[in-house]
């Protein structure tokens, strides 16, 4: 890394006029530490005390006190249309992120997910767009993976034998 290359170590609301803009994938938004770099091609080290989700809309705060914006990048999406109650159910018992708007939903490609969504009455339409999915309802940034493997550190009666063989 060069020498003055700026740290990041605090995310805030945006207070002032940002000075750059970072555009992150809804992946590369969950960060703790990296070398990122700015539409304006500055390089960026982030170096945060955990992993947390990099808002959409918030600021990264240089040490000098500059601020640059965060902004979700355009990133392969599925628009889901239809019975909205039912394919959100859905989506959401899948533990997906899922971005919610008024007349429509949506979420990662995944074909498997698209096929399952048509047979509940989807219409599915491929798009570029920012993704910003709702956060968790316990104000959890992030839903778990889509994995169903069993985990026995997370599982409170993985003590008991061959509850899981």
């Amino acid at each position: 890394m060069a020498a003055g290359t700026p740290t990041v170590r605090q995310i805030l609301p945006v207070a002032g006029a940002p000075s750059d803009t970072l555009r992150l994938t809804y992946e590369m938004r969950y960060r703790r530490r990296g070398l990122l770099t700015t539409e304006g091609g500055m390089a960026l080290l982030l170096d945060l005390a955990e992993a947390m989700e990099l808002p959409d809309g918030g600021a990264l705060v240089l040490e000098d006190g500059r601020e640059v914006l965060i902004r979700a990048a355009a990133e392969p999406l599925a628009e889901v249309r239809g019975p909205l109650a039912r394919l959100a159910w859905h989506i959401g018992n899948r533990h997906t992120p899922c971005h919610v708007a008024s007349d429509h939903l949506l979420i990662q490609r995944d074909h498997v997910l698209e096929d399952m969504l048509r047979g509940l009455g989807a219409e599915i339409s491929h798009v570029e767009a920012p993704f910003t999915p709702e956060r968790g309802a316990y104000g959890h940034g992030r839903t778990h993976g889509h994995s169903h493997a069993h985990d026995a550190h997370a599982d409170p009666n993985a003590h008991i034998p061959g509850r899981h063989g």
